[in-house]
């Protein structure tokens, strides 16, 4: 496209042979910013519809989640599996897309398909695994304490991004992680019960275990995709994001169907059904519906990787932080305590110092791109692509 805009100016130069040296360069400056503002709209419209996809999508799944269980609803691995196999529901969007989008490669290489199928075979393994755990912990976990537990993934993708993606660990950064942790600690010392289904002692501690797992298994996941996309992907485009969605739920979706008959879990699912609280057809459509908003979670979280980075596409995700609680209250009656209020205010404050780091590292950014720009205003645009991946790590 710019290439496109100094093709017009040199020619508007041959129709104008009487312009000056100076105008010309104002010419080329003027058509340059036109295209730097329409490539940071359209980006940016894009982040917005991807960050209301993660947070409307975790939101009514985790939802749709807990009330599997609340109206008799009882498998684990079936859970899991509902999480995971909704991934052809993209194929249409996936198809009808793919025109539209530009599918040329950052370079001209291309990754071997040994490499390829490794890396979706060992990140679909590890989400496999993730999932189930989340399970466990929704199913002993109120709804509230669950997703105020999950922002700690937040942490544990800082964590791990320090090593795997040379993510640069700021004071404000590092207070963030730290009240995002003692927000996560201090629900270990809650003592409630889900309203709908008792839960000992011994599962509530399980419950907790395993979603504070599920969030480190989630910022590890999330690291190492970002990862995968600049070391052995090699391509930062629609096609690969989509790829690297499908092909790492197919797997993910094998796991999880292995779980489910291995531990025989599959034969108690037609009694379930039956005495499902809300009905039959009610428990197909749970089960439909928490497959779907789980995709739509998933392309969201990818989107903004794809456009951002692995930390900020988890910043968001803890975004909708306040929602679940406060629709748990509201349709599953859990009681928000003290505790859980010190704890959401917490994560709230966290997130908020994570957010005005960002605003800096944006900050940042466009001083030094305007210097860039001045010195050399021909910079590719695979490189400009490619920066956008890295611009938390200045």
């Amino acid at each position: 496209m710019r290439g496109d805009q100094e093709l017009q100016v040199i020619v508007q130069q041959g129709k104008e042979p009487n312009l000056t040296v100076q105008d010309e360069r104002d010419s080329v400056s003027s058509s340059q910013t036109e295209v730097s503002h329409s490539d940071k709209y359209k980006r940016w419209l894009r982040v917005t519809i991807y960050t209301f996809l993660v947070i409307s999508g975790q939101t009514v799944a985790t939802i749709l989640g807990r009330l599997y269980y609340d109206n008799g609803g009882n498998s684990k691995w079936l859970a899991t599996v509902v999480q995971l196999v909704g991934f052809p529901v993209l194929f249409p969007y996936y198809l009808f897309s793919l025109k539209t989008h530009e599918t040329t490669p950052r370079d001209g290489k291309r990754t071997s398909p040994r490499n390829r199928v490794l890396v979706y075979v060992v990140l679909g393994l590890l989400v496999g695994a993730d999932c189930y755990l989340y399970s466990i912990g929704l199913l002993y976990l109120p709804v509230s304490t669950y997703s105020l537990i999950c922002a700690s993934q937040l942490a544990f993708n800082a964590f791990f991004s320090y090593f795997l993606n040379s993510q640069k660990l700021t004071p404000i950064i590092l207070n963030s992680l730290f009240l995002l942790t003692i927000s996560s600690v201090l629900l270990a010392f809650n003592n409630e019960e889900s309203t709908a289904t008792k839960v000992t002692k011994g599962e509530y501690v399980k419950g907790f275990i395993c979603t504070v797992g599920a969030s480190a298994g989630y910022g590890l996941v999330l690291s190492l995709q970002q990862l995968a996309f600049l070391k052995v992907l090699k391509r930062q485009t629609f096609s690969e994001v989509m790829d690297a969605i499908i092909y790492v739920s197919l797997v993910a979706s094998c796991v999880s169907m292995v779980g489910l008959f291995a531990s025989s879990e599959w034969k108690t699912l037609s009694k379930e059904m039956e005495n499902y609280k809300l009905g039959k057809v009610s428990y197909i459509m749970n089960l439909v519906w928490t497959a779907i908003t789980w995709q739509v979670f998933s392309i969201g979280g990818t989107g903004l990787i794809f456009e951002l980075s692995s930390l900020f596409s988890n910043a968001i995700s803890v975004l909708g932080l306040p929602v679940v609680p406060i629709l748990a209250v509201i349709i599953f009656h859990d009681t928000m305590n003290g505790l859980k209020v010190i704890s959401m205010i917490l994560a709230i404050w966290g997130f908020a110092s994570y957010v005005y780091q960002q605003y800096l590292d944006e900050k940042n950014l466009k001083k030094s791109h305007g210097i860039t720009t001045t010195e050399s205003p021909d910079l590719p645009e695979a490189e400009e692509s490619f920066g956008n991946q890295n611009k938390l790590k200045s």
